[in-house]
């Protein structure tokens, strides 16, 4: 038996980010992560042999500064441009950028009337950037009190009214409705929309979810000079110099109590830890109703937390590539990212297939080529082609099985050899990661990348309102991890504001 002030179960972003914070203040924290790595869902792994795979959170844009203050990392003007390509006999594809400046001739061969309309649409996400950003990196208010209200009010006044009447008025809207009202182009459209939907159980046309776009638009506004496992490096070599103890290939298999409060951990093996505060970065309903039990939580919590939405809908295939990805459309482009739509309707109806447990045979794809930025990942003049697949679902029907799995990997192929014709020559090997297998290997109940569903309901109280603030019922209990305001993505915050709460009320 070994103690320590606190014990952080997990070592994902959201974890090291608790973990530093919180030895940075002189807490003596053992960090436990099951796996042989760091990282969690910001890292992949090997599939064929030289060839590492990128993980589902690829995005570094969306880092809070916050948590880039505390690393060495070079910070761009503004994150990587996105390809979105089209089969070469209907056009050039767009190359979108985040400034509209530089998007403004790439978006004006498909309109020119959108190509202003794009400024209008960056210019109205910047104005309202600091309101959302204060939402985001602070504490959710406390439910019972009018004061912690007052101060998200005067940040939403200072707005201006045209502004606050126009945010109060999209946060409802589905994000179809929204960016119907800016841009004609159909692939612009779906380009921008497809990110604030991965992941999550909803289609462009569902209600509430322009949230998400705008919640996904406000984080993601610096570029990162780095990929994501450099991210991940950084906040390990941080947390050690602050003095954390990290022990990888060390699962937790139980949270002790004693008296309603933490008494500490229990590991696979039988090893316990003494603690008085545990920080859980995994998943709320794998917290609170595995590691802790639902016997130690009142019934009505435990029935809460069970019917917490948190089935996943995406799934991924990796391709090792004996060399690079060349878009029919624009073969003189190295894309390190691209993104296959089609209309919004066509999105849509990728996502109705989740609905009647199927996955889609057009699916939406997020195509990540990480070894154009660290060719490390594979071997000499070869490629890793990492494609996030919307929309695929946990509960399959059928179940998943190894000939689904396959059936799904084709159909992914076919869709990026219309824009990639001799992308099968390419493929050496592939690897297909239904939400099951991304359930079993990231251990994320329902294999939701976000832990916990980002339905406008689930943003708001985050994932209960007894632990909507970081803390639990249990004494010393607390939740650190994508399941906790302000949600999922490479950003750090559950980590960063939860640390800050366990600070608070120690």
């Amino acid at each position: 038996m070994t103690a320590c002030d606190v014990i952080v179960i997990g070592g994902g972003h959201n974890g090291l980010v608790t973990a530093a914070a919180l030895a940075q203040k002189g807490r003596a924290v053992t960090l436990l992560e099951q796996h042989d790595v760091l990282g969690g869902l910001a890292v992949g792994d090997e599939f064929h042999p030289g060839f590492v795979s990128a993980g589902p959170w690829h995005d570094a844009s969306t880092l809070s500064p916050g948590v880039l203050s505390l690393l060495d990392l070079d910070v761009a003007s503004s994150p990587e441009s996105v390809f979105a390509p089209q089969r070469a006999e209907d056009g050039p594809g767009l190359l979108l950028h985040h400034d509209p400046g530089r998007a403004a001739e790439e978006i004006a061969r498909h309109s020119e009337q959108d190509a202003h309309r794009y400024g209008d649409y960056r210019a109205f996400i910047d104005r309202i950037r600091p309101f959302l950003r204060g939402l985001l990196e602070t504490c959710p208010p406390t439910p019972n009190s009018i004061w912690s209200l007052i101060g998200p009010g005067l940040r939403l006044r200072r707005l201006g009214r045209a502004d606050m009447l126009e945010f109060l008025r999209v946060g409802p809207m589905c994000m179809a409705d929204w960016l119907n009202e800016y841009f004609q182009c159909e692939m612009l459209s779906s380009t921008l929309a497809l990110p604030a939907l991965a992941g999550t159980r909803t289609g462009p046309w569902s209600p509430g979810n322009a949230t998400n776009l705008l919640r996904y638009e406000a984080l993601s506004h610096v570029g990162i000079s780095g990929d994501a496992p450099a991210v991940i490096r950084a906040l390990e070599d941080h947390a050690r110099r602050q003095g954390v103890t990290i022990r990888t290939g060390t699962r937790v298999t139980g949270i002790r109590t004693v008296g309603g409060s933490v008494q500490g951990v229990t590991l696979e093996g039988g090893e316990t830890i003494d603690a008085t505060v545990v920080a859980a970065s995994c998943d709320p309903k794998q917290t609170l109703l595995d590691l802790i039990g639902p016997t130690a939580l009142a019934p009505r919590m435990s029935q809460r937390i069970r019917t917490v939405r948190a089935s996943g809908a995406m799934a991924m295939v990796d391709l090792a590539l004996s060399g690079p990805l060349r878009f029919a459309c624009r073969p003189e482009l190295d894309v390190a990212r691209a993104r296959l739509v089609g209309t919004l309707d066509e999105v849509e109806r990728a996502y109705d297939a989740t609905k009647y447990g199927q996955y889609s045979t057009e699916p939406m794809l997020e195509v990540v080529v990480p070894t154009l930025g660290n060719p490390t990942m594979a071997p000499e003049g070869c490629h890793v082609a990492s494609i996030m697949v919307h929309f695929a679902p946990h509960d399959l029907k059928s179940g998943w099985s190894e000939e689904d799995s396959a059936a799904m990997a084709d159909v992914v192929v076919n869709r990026l050899s219309t824009v990639v014709p001799g992308v099968r020559d390419l493929i050496l090997s592939r690897r297909v990661r239904t939400p099951v297998d991304l359930e079993a290997r990231y251990r994320v109940t329902g294999g939701h990348v976000h832990h916990v569903e980002q339905a406008l309901d689930q943003m708001i109280v985050r994932p209960d309102f007894e632990c909507g603030r970081y803390a639990t019922p249990i004494g010393g209990l607390y939740l650190c991890g994508s399941g906790s305001h302000p949600g999922g993505g490479l950003t750090g915050l559950p980590g960063m504001l939860a640390a800050e709460t366990v600070l608070c009320q120690l």
